[in-house]
C-alpha cells in the first residue's frame, strides 16, 4: 500500500487495507513480493503525479512476467485522469476513484478476466458514504476519522471539488459511534478529517429541514443538541461534534483538519476551549496575504478578516498553536502582493507554515491563466524569503516553550535515531526524548520538561510516564 498526499488519503488507505485484510490478505514486506500493489494517489500538485508515475513504472517489468500480480491505482488522480493512467502506465490493472473504494475487492475479481478495469462512479450521495468502509486502527493509539467528503468551495487553484465531489457529511451519530469503537480498541487520539471540516453538517441540517431523511432518526443524522433546538436554521454542526467526540470515554485528544477561514465561527473556538480533550492546535490556511490574490483565488476573506479571526482564536483558546498553508507564485502575484504576504505572515507569528510553490492543475480556473504564470527564478527567490520569515516565528514560538512541562504522547522511536523517542504535545509540537525506549513506550503519555528548541522540533527530558 503506497499512499501519496493528504491525511484524507491516509485514512482512505487504512480503509482499503481493512477491506483487503477481511479477504484474507496480509501486508507484504515490499512491492517485489506483493500479489497486489495499491497506489493511493494525489493530484493536488504536479510533483505528486510525477512521483506516482515514477514508482508505478518501476513495476512494469515484474508485471510483464507475473500474470497473477495486480496493480491498483486509487485516489484523486484515478478519479480525474483514469485514461491518462492507462496511457502512461498500461501495465496497471485497476483504476478505482475516490467514491468507489468499497468496490476494490469486486474489481480485483473482475481483473482476472479483463485487461483494464475502471470504477470511478460517484456514490457520495449515500446517507453515510463511508458506512461500509470503516477502518481498523493501524497505529494502535491514534486514528483518522473522516467526517465529511468533498468540497463546495471554488478556490481557483484547487482540483479537489472535481475529484472528490461536493460536500457530503456523515451522520452525526455515525461519527461518534466510530470514535467510540476506536476508543474501545485502545485509541486515545483521533483527528477529524474533512476537506472543509468546519462546515461539517450544514448539508445535514439542510436535508433535515427539507425533510429528506425518510425513516432515519433525526438525532442520528444531526445530533441531539441540534434536534432539541430549532431545526429550522441551516447551520454547521462542527462545534457540536467536537464536544460530542471529546466526551467519548477513553478519548484524551481530539484534533481536526482542515478548516476554511471563511467558515470559522466563534462557537468552534468556544468548543475547543471548553472541551478538555480538544487540543490547543489549529491549522488555519492563509494561502496569501494579498487581498487582490485572495480575491483571485476565491478564498472568501481579506487579510484583515483572517487576522481578526486569528486573534479571536488566540483570545478564546489559551496556549493555542497555529499553523498555516501559503502558496508562493500564484498566477499574477506581483512583488507588492508578495510583500503583503510577508507582512501578514510576520504579524500572524505562526507556529509553523507549510509553504508551497504554485502548481497548475488541469481543470482548475487558475490552471488556464498561463499568461500570468510567474517565472521560476522569481518564485524561488520569494520562497526562500518566506521560509526565513516563517522559520523565524516558529523558532521564537519554540524557544518560549523551553523550561515548560508538557504532556507528550509517544508515537515511537525517532526516524533518525532509534535510541530517541518522538512524540507530540497537545499543540502538535514534535518532541524528541533521549534515553526513552520509543517502541516500548509507544502510545504512552509522559510528562517532560522542554530543554532545547529549534524551528521544527523540541528536545525534552522525561519526568514521569503516565498510562
Amino acid at each position: 500500500m503506497k499512499t501519496f498526499g493528504c491525511q484524507m488519503n491516509e485514512n482512505d488507505s487504512e480503509r482499503i487495507v481493512t477491506l483487503l485484510r477481511r479477504q484474507g490478505m496480509t501486508p507484504a514486506l515490499s512491492e517485489d513480493v506483493a500479489d497486489v500493489v495499491v497506489f493511493n494517489t494525489c493530484t493536488i500538485r504536479e510533483n505528486a503525479d510525477n512521483r506516482f508515475f515514477g514508482q508505478v513504472n518501476k513495476l512494469r517489468e515484474r508485471r510483464a512476467v507475473d500474470s497473477q500480480m495486480r496493480i491498483v491505482v486509487a485516489g484523486c488522480l484515478a478519479q480525474g485522469e483514469q485514461e491518462a493512467i492507462f496511457d502512461r502506465a498500461p501495465h496497471v490493472d485497476i483504476v478505482v476513484g475516490t467514491h468507489a473504494l468499497g468496490s476494490i475487492v469486486e474489481l480485483l475479481d473482475r481483473s482476472a478476466g479483463e485487461q483494464h478495469v475502471i470504477d470511478v462512479s460517484n456514490t457520495s450521495e449515500a446517507l453515510d458514504p463511508l458506512a461500509d468502509l470503516s477502518a481498523e486502527p493501524t497505529d494502535g493509539h491514534k486514528a483518522w476519522v473522516t467526517i465529511q467528503t468533498g468540497c463546495d468551495n471554488n478556490c481557483a487553484f484547487c482540483i479537489v471539488p472535481q475529484v472528490r465531489g461536493g460536500e457530503v457529511s456523515r451522520p452525526f451519530q455515525a461519527v461518534v459511534d466510530e470514535v467510540r469503537n476506536l476508543a474501545s480498541q485502545g485509541v486515545s487520539e483521533v483527528t477529524l478529517l474533512g476537506q472543509n471540516v468546519n462546515s461539517y453538517g450544514r448539508d445535514l441540517t439542510r436535508r433535515l429541514r427539507a425533510e429528506q431523511t425518510g425513516p432515519t432518526d433525526r438525532g442520528y443524522l444531526t445530533g441531539q443538541v441540534y434536534v432539541s433546538g430549532s431545526i429550522a436554521r441551516i447551520r454547521p454542526l462542527f462545534a457540536d461534534l467536537l464536544r460530542a467526540v471529546g466526551a467519548v470515554d477513553g478519548i484524551r485528544r481530539v484534533r481536526f483538519t482542515s478548516p476554511h477561514p471563511k467558515d470559522m465561527r466563534e462557537e468552534t473556538f468556544r468548543a475547543m476551549a471548553e472541551s478538555p480533550a480538544v487540543c490547543e492546535s489549529l491549522h488555519f490556511p492563509l494561502q496569501s496575504g494579498s487581498d487582490r490574490i485572495l480575491a483571485a483565488m476565491h478564498r472568501g476573506y481579506r487579510g484583515a478578516r483572517f487576522f481578526e479571526k486569528l486573534l479571536e482564536a488566540r483570545e478564546i483558546v489559551p496556549d493555542l498553536a497555529v499553523t498555516t498553508d501559503i502558496i508562493v507564485g500564484f498566477p499574477g502575484e506581483t512583488d507588492d502582493d508578495f510583500e503583503a504576504t510577508l507582512e501578514l505572515v510576520a504579524r500572524c507569528e505562526f507556529d509553523s507554515a507549510f509553504t508551497f510553490i504554485y502548481s497548475p492543475r488541469p481543470g482548475t480556473e487558475a490552471g488556464g491563466w498561463r499568461d500570468r504564470f510567474i517565472a521560476p527564478e522569481v518564485i524561488a527567490e520569494r520562497f526562500e524569503r518566506l521560509k526565513h520569515v516563517t522559520e523565524r516565528s516558529a523558532f521564537a514560538k519554540h524557544r518560549e516553550r523551553v523550561g515548560r512541562i508538557e504532556e507528550i504522547l509517544i508515537d515511537g522511536p525517532s526516524k533518525r535515531d532509534a535510541s530517541v523517542a518522538s512524540g507530540r504535545t497537545r499543540q502538535n509540537k514534535l518532541v524528541h526524548l533521549a534515553g526513552v525506549d520509543g517502541e516500548r513506550e509507544r502510545g504512552s503519555y509522559v510528562q517532560a520538561r522542554i530543554v532545547d528548541a529549534s524551528a521544527h522540533f523540541l528536545h525534552g527530558e522525561v519526568l514521569r510516564v503516565r498510562a
